[in-house]
């Protein structure tokens, strides 16, 4: 067990926290503040322990490499909002209270930062600028580690959807400061993951049936996770993107559905294990993606060459495949679901996912433990109103998959110290 926020002894300390506002805004408007509020318990801890807060993360995507370094400087100075932290700092004041002091740092290194970490006092909190203005975060640079690792006395791991990444930020600074004897530790969010997805990491046998249901576009983007689950669980069903890859390697006709067909050996194999449950019926439709026309649903059973028509797209399961995955899904007493059935975000195929997310719904209400991997499946469930009735609902689409598929094992939580 990693030693736990509320276990650390920081009064007058300086404590550098790992957080995850990587947040969907627009400038100050935020759509969905949701990572800003799963981080203020564990913030408040430190607060009422008398710590100085440092608060890091990243925000969306900067291509170092592909542009040069003049560029992304000049990016920096234009303060484009889509990747600049700043406005977020008007939503973490509210969310702790008028009565904590939230000031901000533009510079990511440096003594420009060294110098506001050291004028903060005891419970106050200082906002970093985006760790990925700094080259060397992705790359896990050891000079940038020790760097921000010279600025606090302990660490804090609260970012659990980037817990699956070994940046400076996230690996760098704790493996640094345990072997200089400080203080590491999980905060709040990542200890419910933890505990949470443990569940589906070691399944007991009173605890089965463990069902996973997994969607999403790509075969290929899930093998690993795929080869875990299939020791894990006592069956896998299959939706979305994925299942016409596994159609297409039993034989059946998927039209113009996505599928990789290179992944038609590996899906083959994976089937054979018995484990393995598909769609036999499927909503489809020609057109164009975003102006579908003649929408219907045709049986598509497994193996013999027969399918989708050519002209023809699969757009989510059918009726009787949600009736099928419901029944599975009622009797389980453990359910992970990552990956929507279909094209969630249109209302003509939507049905699929809906269907599997009542189902566990109703079964979380007769006492299965249920877990969301994070990621579209999170996004579906809480644009349908059910986010709220399952067991858990993991904030790391990736961290939780790669959680699981490693037996529980993650780079930013490994190195955080045992208690």
């Amino acid at each position: 067990m990693k030693k736990q926020v509320s276990q650390l002894n920081v009064a007058g300390k300086k404590v550098l926290v790992r957080v995850d506002f990587n947040v969907p805004h627009k400038g100050e408007v935020i759509s969905d503040d949701n990572r800003i509020a799963a981080a203020v318990p564990t913030i408040v801890e430190l607060l009422n322990k008398g710590a100085k807060v440092v608060l890091m993360s990243h925000l969306g995507k900067i291509k170092w490499g592909k542009v040069d370094d003049a560029e992304i400087e000049k990016e920096k100075r234009a303060n484009d909002l889509k990747i600049a932290i700043e406005p977020l700092k008007k939503h973490l004041k509210n969310a702790l209270g008028k009565d904590v002091s939230v000031s901000f740092s533009e510079e990511t290194r440096g003594e420009s930062l060294k110098a506001k970490v050291d004028a903060l006092k005891d419970g106050e909190v200082l906002l970093v600028q985006n760790t990925r203005y700094e080259k060397g975060e992705t790359k896990n640079n050891p000079e940038l580690s020790a760097e921000w690792a010279s600025l606090v006395d302990a660490y804090v791991m609260d970012a659990f959807g980037s817990a699956h990444r070994a940046h400076a930020s996230t690996v760098g600074v704790p493996t640094l400061l345990k072997e200089q004897g400080k203080e590491t530790a999980v905060g709040f969010l990542v200890e419910k993951e933890i505990k949470a997805l443990s569940n589906c990491v070691d399944c007991k046998e009173e605890n089965r049936p463990y069902i996973a249901i997994l969607g999403g576009a790509k075969v290929s983007d899930k093998i690993q996770v795929i080869d875990s689950l299939l020791k894990k669980c006592d069956k896998i069903l299959i939706g979305g993107g994925m299942s016409y890859t596994f159609k297409y390697a039993l034989g059946n006709k998927v039209g113009k559905s996505i599928c990789e067909k290179d992944q038609a050996e590996y899906a083959k194999k994976c089937y054979e294990t018995g484990k393995i449950v598909l769609p036999v019926d499927t909503v489809i439709a020609d057109g164009t993606f975003d102006d579908p026309t003649n929408i219907h649903q045709i049986e598509t059973p497994i193996g013999g060459n027969q399918g989708i028509p050519d002209d023809f797209e699969g757009l989510d399961i059918g009726e009787k495949t949600a009736e099928l995955y419901c029944k599975e899904i009622e009797n389980a007493k453990t359910i992970f679901w990552n990956g929507p059935m279909g094209v969630f975000e249109k209302e003509q195929f939507q049905a699929g996912t809906i269907a599997v997310c009542k189902a566990c719904v109703e079964a979380t209400k007769k006492g299965a433990f249920s877990v969301i991997g994070g990621g579209d499946s999170a996004a579906a469930a809480k644009q349908f109103g059910y986010s709220k009735e399952f067991s858990h609902v993991s904030t790391g689409g990736g961290a939780s998959l790669e959680l699981i598929q490693f037996d529980g094992h993650l780079p930013g939580i490994d190195d955080i110290e045992d208690c």
